[in-house]
């Protein structure tokens, strides 16, 4: 979840709260914009978050239900745009990734965040489960290729971040949704809308 309004006095509760409603016990959220790694309280959750950038941009967190906090074994925010958490599993660990890739059309360093993404994925070992979330900003197209991968839900034609989200990340996803369940957001203009599978 893209939470842009974090950098706002006040709208941490409102945002733990809106996750509440949800009743989720993890909830991973980009674009924090704060400017320091700290833990803060957020009603029944704790809020772990790492620092954006200079600009007051980027940056993401882990909202960690009071249930659930126990398990936690670690955090680590890797870059503006990629952290992890650590949670004890039952007969091994589960690894949850968020990733925050910039637009097409931004660039926020000379690092790649894919490449960068592959890299702690790798180092990972296989035998825990991995949970990979996050703000991709990508399309993925109707093409015949990625049919198998993302099936004939999609509503767009793929742009670049889409075709590396497929190639690097996406094994096996299918959206079998209608498609009122695939709006969430268009643009003024009727011309852009944002994809979100829920």
């Amino acid at each position: 979840m893209a939470v842009r309004c974090l950098y706002r006095a006040g709208f941490l509760m409102e945002v733990a709260k809106e996750i509440s409603e949800y009743e989720l016990d993890l909830a991973g959220v980009q674009e924090v914009r704060w400017d320091e790694d700290r833990t803060e309280p957020a009603g029944e959750y704790t809020f772990l978050y790492g620092k954006g950038n200079e600009n007051h941009e980027l940056g993401t967190g882990f909202f960690v239900h009071k249930r659930i906090v126990s398990a936690v074994k670690g955090v680590e925010f890797v870059s503006d745009m990629l952290s992890y958490i650590i949670q004890r599993g039952r007969c091994c660990n589960i690894i949850v990734l968020n990733v925050h890739a910039p637009t097409e059309d931004k660039i926020y360093g000379t690092k790649d965040i894919y490449e960068e993404l592959e890299c702690v994925f790798g180092n990972f070992p296989i035998y825990h489960t991995k949970i990979l979330l996050g703000d991709f900003n990508a399309k993925l197209g109707k093409e015949d290729i990625f049919k198998r991968p993302i099936g004939n839900e999609s509503l767009h034609e793929i742009n670049e971040n889409g075709a590396r989200v497929v190639v690097n990340t996406v094994r096996s996803a299918m959206f079998p949704h209608p498609n009122i369940h695939k709006f969430i957001w268009t643009s003024v203009d009727g011309n852009t809308v944002r994809l979100t599978i829920f």
